[in-house]
């Protein structure tokens, strides 16, 4: 495989030549060199620069777009691990993505060198390289796993998602708490703070290099659908659609600039579609026309899939942004009876498609749908959502990789590292839910959507198509396609088990400030990072000087806090003797009159004045007399000058025309006051000045007799101890007050942690340390909360911990679970059916439930802490019907849940029953959960996948 080097000019001298020459062999020789050579391909610039800062020993943060060979890096990452006999552990945020890692890399280093954890399936754990959520790592690091041995190198595939409200702060968490020696490896989509990002990397993990690269592989055009009109040959399908590009003819579509202008033929289209405003609604907005279903501006699916195979431009990903909404698609493409592959193709597909599906049970798979799904896989059309089963998802996303797909229809779910690319990606709509509400796309969502369109290799370009809707403005797309600001935002917060696990490690000092390294607290206040990491290692060198200062005779700290304490009486008292005396100075300067002669000054400096003017804060300032000297200089008396009051010594006649400005009326006084202190000593007399406080203060004494007294006073090393005494005493209170500039710039994350200490205080999880400090100890009951690390972690151990879910038997304990697993999308409004009657073993465990819950929000209220989310009774009796052991269909049997969430849900429950094994106060809810596992995780749970 050729270099850039090979390709050198013909002209370069002999010596040019060699050197270039020693530089390819050293390049050659080095890991990344020897990585290169098995690529079979080039790669870009942005890849080498990374690769060769982790070879140098740096972290790397790589910020680059969909498509653009970020794993790559990540990929050197691992091959420099194995390399340096250490192991690399590869993490991602979703058990999708961590499958296609495993996949990846285990047909490159072969199986036996490369494991798979995903919290419910554990594949070879112990091997050089491990595949992994993020939350499993976390886990880890709080066990001290012994896995952690020779760990080298963690990869952070989409790093970016530590922005998610819910599971990004656990990213954090990994990114703060793994050992310093352990190169980390960050891959992100490309956002417009990745140097903040990387400054914040820098200061948490030591030199990190920020490699961005904004140039996509495969440049991407933009482009607008609209509805045409009717067709003669398919007027099933409704009107032909006609693409129009986005952006003016002028416009480099790759570099399109701020707020570009659109396409003149593409407005006066829209303009044509929808000639003018509706009626107002809120806010003044016109509410766009809708028309009958041959009339407006809605692009129909079907229609789209047929203008993007007439053109040219599939493979196509359609995201629509409802699961309901994909599935609607797909039937109207397969009732309208689109079809996309040859003969040959289809039979590829089912012949792969039953391979992958061949372990799932028979009799579920009517109830799975899985006649359809074949049908519409057959046909080259697919969906990909959440809903879906995930043997169903894996297979489509082989099937496209495999570019045997033509279209699918899928939510924005599919944007997220899963290796998917297509020619064209078609955006249905600019708004979607965001589970509170209709929201409009981000830039950043934008760019991470239409990034799969393009195929590196296959595609010179790829295409971002927007089909036209009601209420489209094309300006407004224009300007969101063309901007380059997506912020990474850090979603941070200190959650419960966080707080047990870090108290019980590092202490609750030492974790506060640990907080104060967070992502979140860094774009709170950046330079609040740059001084916590400063206090940590104050506290670490505390530590230090606290061992440099031990005495074999006794406690030299106590033995250093009674010279403190003198010292401290020392000074007072000297504090007491210059306040006595600038009270008398003050007092002194008070009492002067026009015509004083006083004494000024100490030593050669010392000389007569007379005073002009007494104290006047409308002059110079209070305590400050105006007084001409012997040399006729007029000056003010400083108190601060004087080392005792002023005594008056002469006085002069000042005349009443007296005028400072006039040299003469200077000169004159002057020599009055020259003529009255003939003879006198200028040198202030010493007759008033007080004993010292200290010389008869009790107290004082009491101290000195008490430190010599003290047995380290003897220590033949006692100043040797006491100068590492006097430094961790000077540290301690440089430390305290950096702490407190820490807590008064911002403080926001670890005032929230000591909030959620507080709460955990009062409900006996933490307690204090009693030793005189601020610090916290784990109790028993936070034990068993350290080992729980569901969303609503304190509601479990909560009903654990009060009884809530004793004497269940295996399909209650599961049922019970869900109701805190289980967050419904929308609200529940019908009453939820209880097996066992409302006077059940399980009914009476979902009321202790809600009980539990209800005094938790109230003291998450009183400590203004986020409220931990109501249980949820929606699938109780789903699941517990799963889990005594009814069919699929039985179980979904009335309701309107997908099958594929019903197996995600049921993931989560075991994921949470496999804690409570050891993580429940008693044997008997330790046995339940071990069957709950087992009679959850059967049939179609069982089998699939990750």
């Amino acid at each position: 495989m050729s270099s850039p080097e090979d390709h050198a000019p013909a002209d370069l001298s002999p010596a040019e030549r060699y050197a270039l020459a020693r530089v390819r062999a050293a390049d050659e020789a080095s890991a990344f060199g020897r990585f290169r050579a098995h690529l079979g391909f080039e790669p870009d610039d942005f890849q080498v620069e990374a690769c060769r800062a982790l070879e140098d020993g740096q972290g790397v943060l790589v910020a680059a777009p969909t498509g653009a060979g970020k794993t790559v890096v990540g990929e050197f990452a691992v091959h420099l691990a194995l390399e340096q006999g250490r192991k690399a552990f590869y993490t991602t945020p979703i058990k999708a993505l961590s499958n296609q890692k495993y996949t990846d890399l285990t047909r490159r280093h072969g199986a036996e060198r490369v494991g798979l954890l995903t919290g419910d399936v554990s594949i070879n754990g112990d091997a050089d390289v491990v595949v992994m959520t993020t939350e499993v790592l976390r886990n880890m690091l709080y066990a001290g796993s012994p896995a952690l041995d020779r760990l080298g190198h963690v990869v952070m595939d989409e790093v970016h998602y530590l922005a998610d409200r819910f599971r990004g702060p656990v990213w954090e968490e990994v990114i703060i708490h793994l050992p310093q020696d352990v190169q980390v490896t960050s891959l992100s989509a490309t956002v417009s703070n990745a140097e903040e990002f990387g400054d914040w990397l820098g200061t948490v993990r030591g030199e990190t290099a920020v490699v961005v690269s904004e140039r996509r592989p495969v440049p991407l055009l933009q482009h607008v659908m609209l509805r045409g009109r009717p067709s003669d040959d398919e007027p099933r399908r409704g009107r032909r659609a006609e693409i129009l590009d986005l952006y003016a003819g002028h416009v480099d579509p790759t570099d399109p600039g701020v707020n570009p202008p659109i396409n003149p033929d593409l407005a006066q289209a829209v303009r044509r579609l929808d000639p003018g405003p509706g009626p107002r609604r809120g806010r003044g907005r016109p509410e766009p026309r809708r028309r009958g279903p041959h009339g407006g501006r809605q692009v129909s699916r079907a229609a789209a899939v047929d203008t993007l195979d007439a053109a040219g431009l599939l493979p196509a990903i359609h995201f629509i942004f409802s699961r309901a909404g994909c599935e609607a698609a797909l039937a109207q493409c397969l009732g309208l009876g689109i079809s996309l592959t040859s003969r040959e193709e289809e039979v590829r597909i089912r012949h792969l498609a039953h391979e992958r599906c061949a372990d799932l049970p028979a009799e579920d798979l009517g109830v799975l749908g899985y006649a359809s799904w074949i049908e519409g896989l057959a046909r080259g059309l697919a969906t990909h959502h959440a809903g879906m089963l995930p043997q169903f998802k894996q297979t489509v996303e082989e099937l496209f990789a495999a570019g045997l797909l033509k279209v699918v229809f899928a939510t924005e779910t599919l944007a997220l590292g899963i290796n998917m690319p297509a020619r064209t990606v078609v955006l249905e709509k600019l708004v979607k839910w965001d589970g509170r509400g209709h929201a409009d796309l981000t830039p950043g969502e934008y760019t991470q959507l239409t990034g799969r369109a393009g195929r590196r290799g296959i595609d010179v370009e790829g295409h971002a198509v927007v089909l036209d809707h009601p209420g489209l403005d094309p300006v407004v797309l224009a300007g969101l396609a063309s901007r380059r600001t997506y912020p990474l935002r850090s979603s941070f917060r200190p959650t419960y088990n966080m707080a047990v696990n870090l108290v019980g490690t590092v202490g609750r000092a030492r974790t506060r400030e640990v907080l104060e390294t967070s992502f979140a607290q860094f774009q709170a206040d950046r330079g609040a990072v740059g001084l916590a990491t400063q206090a940590r290692q104050q506290s670490e060198a505390l530590d230090g000087y606290a061992a440099a200062m031990a005495c074999d005779l006794g406690d030299f700290a106590e033995y250093a806090r009674l010279r403190q304490r003198v010292a401290q009486r020392e000074g007072d008292l000297r504090k007491a003797d210059a306040g006595a005396r600038r009270r008398a100075v003050l007092e002194s300067l008070g009492a002067l009159r026009r015509g004083d002669v006083v004494a000024v000054g100490e030593g050669r400096r010392a000389a007569h004045a007379v005073v002009l003017a007494g104290p006047s804060p409308e002059r110079f300032g209070p305590g400050q007399p105006v007084v001409l000297s012997e040399q006729g200089k007029v000056r003010r008396i400083d108190p601060a000058d004087l080392l005792g009051p002023v005594e008056v010594v002469a006085e002069v006649r000042v005349p009443r025309a007296f005028d400072e400005r006039r040299p003469g009326d200077r000169r004159d006084l002057a020599s009055s006051l020259r003529a009255a202190v003939a003879g006198l000593d200028a040198t202030p007399s010493r007759r008033s000045k007080a004993r010292s406080a200290a010389a008869d203060d009790a107290e004082l004494e009491a101290l000195r007799r008490t430190l010599r007294a003290h047995p380290c006073h003897r220590c033949p090393d006692r100043e040797q101890h006491a100068r590492w005494a006097e430094r961790h005493a000077r540290l301690t209170k440089d430390h305290a007050a950096l702490v407190r500039r820490i807590a008064g710039r911002t403080g926001t994350i670890a005032r929230q942690f000591d909030r959620v200490c507080e709460l955990l205080v009062d409900l006996g999880y933490l307690a204090p340390a009693g030793d005189g400090t601020p610090e916290l100890r784990v109790t028993s009951h936070g034990r068993a909360l350290t080992r729980i690390y569901a969303e609503n972690d304190l509601l479990v151990a909560e009903c654990l911990r009060h009884g809530a879910w004793a004497d269940l038997d295996a399909p209650a304990l599961a049922a019970v679970v869900t109701a805190v697993v289980h967050e419904p999308r929308g609200e529940e409004v019908e009453e939820p059916r209880v097996p066992g009657g409302p006077d059940g073993r399980l009914a009476l465990a979902l009321d202790a439930t809600v009980r539990a819950w209800s005094r938790l929000e109230d003291l998450e209220t009183a400590h203004r802490l986020d409220a931990t989310p109501p249980p949820s009774f929606q699938l109780v009796e789903a699941v517990h019907r799963w889990a005594a052991g009814r069919s699929l269909e039985h179980v979904l049997r009335g309701t309107e849940l997908a099958a594929g969430d019903f197996v995600r849900i049921c993931k989560q429950i075991v994921d949470v029953l496999d804690q409570l094994t050891i993580a429940a106060p008693d044997a008997r809810t330790q046995k339940a959960a071990r069957q709950a596992v087992d009679a959850v995780r059967r049939g179609v749970v069982a089998h699939a996948g990750v």
